[in-house]
């Protein structure tokens, strides 16, 4: 069947989403990203929206410290907005330090929809699928200049304050673009952890896909 949002901030699409998945970006709180977070998101709009119209591949490197927590989350929801409104992006994502794609944060994609299988033991890759017909984001904890990410012609989306700041520069990023979010680590071990990591992913999703559905296509 093809599946449409009932969200009127998201356009209509012929992308198989899983069904929860849908349920989830149709009630994606748009009126919440304020004019002062619209302008962080804008730096981006714009990159997109220029390769896309020089018709240059658009490869998006999200990056925080120990990519295990907000970068991963950056890195699906972003290619699953950009499927969405069938803008197509090369997503990746990695840190400064190598540890794991957080158990929680697992968790907290499972609960949004994505259908999610694992394979290994230490730093395990995940195998994170948004439709049934689509290949899915591949993820785990990797340096942000690791063989399977860019080396060069990327934009390094910088999702942590740690991040941001101590690493000045990206080698063989053309363009680096503030996105920063709050750690959902704070909250590991309270009673509010859950709802702290379903509040980021959320938080996360509804920009990804404020961001893509600003996209204009272009013939060719």
């Amino acid at each position: 069947m093809v599946v449409v949002a009932s969200n009127k901030n998201i356009m209509k699409s012929t992308l198989m989403l899983n069904s929860q998945l849908l349920e989830t970006i149709g009630r994606l709180p748009f009126q919440a990203i304020t004019q002062e977070r619209k302008a962080v998101l804008e730096k981006l709009v714009g990159y997109v929206q220029q390769r896309i119209n020089e018709h240059l591949p658009v490869r998006l490197n999200f990056i925080c410290t120990h990519n295990s927590r907000r970068s991963q989350l950056a890195q699906i929801w972003a290619k699953t907005a950009a499927a969405y409104h069938n803008v197509h992006i090369e997503s990746y994502s990695g840190g400064v330090e190598v540890t794991g794609f957080n158990d929680r944060a697992v968790e907290a994609i499972k609960k949004a929809g994505f259908r999610v299988t694992r394979k290994g033991e230490l730093n395990p890759k995940w195998f994170i699928f948004y439709s049934d017909d689509s290949e899915p984001v591949v993820a785990f904890s990797k340096l942000y200049d690791d063989a399977i990410n860019p080396n060069r012609d990327f934009a390094a989306i910088m999702t942590c304050s740690h991040a941001d700041e101590n690493c000045p520069f990206i080698p063989g990023a053309h363009l680096r673009v503030p996105v920063r979010y709050e750690d959902p680590k704070l909250f590991d071990d309270t009673p509010l952890e859950l709802q702290k990591y379903e509040e980021r992913s959320i938080e996360i999703a509804t920009e990804m896909f404020y961001v893509f559905s600003q996209i204009q296509k272009t013939d060719g």
